[in-house]
């Protein structure tokens, strides 16, 4: 009898650890459904980056964990989220292509599990030099569409008392394939909503995008009492680069022009190619007498700077300037570009290279 209760209590475990097992199951398969869907539903990069921090920690539990992106213009590994204790030391560190697991896995386009990595010649030990932290194992994966690695997730130790096995493994493999899916459905939106507002030459917002945003703008400064203006300039004698030196040379003149602009305007300043040889500057928040120092400022930088160096032209080109507010020069959006564009052909009709008010 005691032979018999002791096999009827091992089958009792048995099917215990059955039942149990075959839970996980499902809970982790209804899971990754979610992750999916979730991933799959939206297009925004944030969003998709928080659902993955949640799953990943909801499924595996790691210490820490990362996700590296590649710089294609460097080809290095930069961390795009860092979770764990140790996150704020490793913010703007590099990893070169092939360093350490993760450049390993990033350059192979390879998973891989690494249960002691004091047993694994690949493993760097500068990023925990860094970081004063001890990795004792590691699970890094890559993230992969159409062939190409654009980055990898990379987890490191696990809050209990285990290392990290094949189903961890395999659990984030999937978890990276939708991620990769849809990082990269994320950047196809995003470039073609570029593609709607931008302007195909110099790259800044286009006249659409001017009417959109300054609509918003124009509400904002409403809403909360504070000014939005203007600087609408347009090149002086432009048509004579054209007849001189080419529409080519004309075009890489307006390319100038616009990386001029962006070098000389706030961070919060948004700039347009207006149409031709037309450009606009938005300010938000600011006063016409701050719109008609940047104005002023502009003026001379253009000024001092020579123009097509690379195809030896070295042009001189001024611009005219002119300077609207709202609301002290207009109604809304529509009365605020065409005063800026009445007081810009004042100095077009007087002098040119010269600044405006409204």
């Amino acid at each position: 009898m005691p032979k018999v209760k002791e096999n009827n209590e091992t089958e009792a475990k048995v099917q215990e650890m059955c039942t149990l097992e075959h839970e996980q199951r499902i809970a982790q398969l209804t899971t990754l459904s979610e992750v999916g869907k979730a991933l799959t539903s939206t297009h925004d990069i944030k969003e998709i980056l928080s659902i993955v921090m949640e799953q990943i920690k909801d499924l595996i539990k790691p210490s820490n964990w990362a996700m590296l992106l590649v710089d294609e213009e460097t080809d290095e590994l930069y961390f795009e989220i860092i979770v764990g204790e140790t996150a704020e030391n490793l913010k703007g560190i590099r990893i070169d292509m092939g360093e350490g697991i993760a450049g390993w896995v990033a350059k192979e386009g390879t998973p891989e599990l690494v249960v002691d990595v004091t047993k694994d010649e690949r493993f760097s030990k500068r990023a925990d030099m860094i970081s004063n932290f001890t990795t004792n194992s590691v699970i890094c994966v890559p993230l992969k569409t159409r062939g190409n690695c654009f980055g990898v997730i990379e987890l490191i130790n696990t809050v209990q008392d285990r290392s990290f096995n094949e189903d961890d493994l395999r659990l984030l493999t999937i978890v990276a394939d939708y991620t990769a899916i849809a990082i990269e459905n994320s950047r196809f939106f995003e470039r073609i909503q570029e593609l709607t507002i931008k302007d195909d030459l110099t790259s800044l917002y286009n006249s659409r995008h001017l009417h959109n945003t300054l609509k918003v703008e124009v509400a904002r400064a409403r809403r909360f009492q504070h000014p939005v203006s203007m600087i609408f300039f347009d090149l002086d004698h432009f048509k004579n680069i054209n007849d001189v030196h080419g529409h080519l040379c004309g075009s890489k003149m307006l390319k100038e022009t616009a990386d001029l602009l962006l070098n000389h305007i706030r961070s919060i300043d948004l700039c347009f190619r207006y149409g031709g040889d037309e450009f606009v500057v938005v300010m938000p928040e600011s006063t016409k007498d701050a719109a008609i120092f940047v104005a002023k400022k502009l003026r001379n930088a253009f000024k001092d700077n020579a123009f097509l160096k690379e195809e030896k032209v070295n042009a001189i080109m001024t611009a005219s300037f002119g300077v609207a507010s709202f609301p002290t020069d207009a109604k809304d959006e529509n009365d605020l570009i065409k005063a800026a564009d009445e007081a810009m052909y004042r100095v077009k009709n007087r002098s040119r290279d010269d600044v405006e008010e409204a």
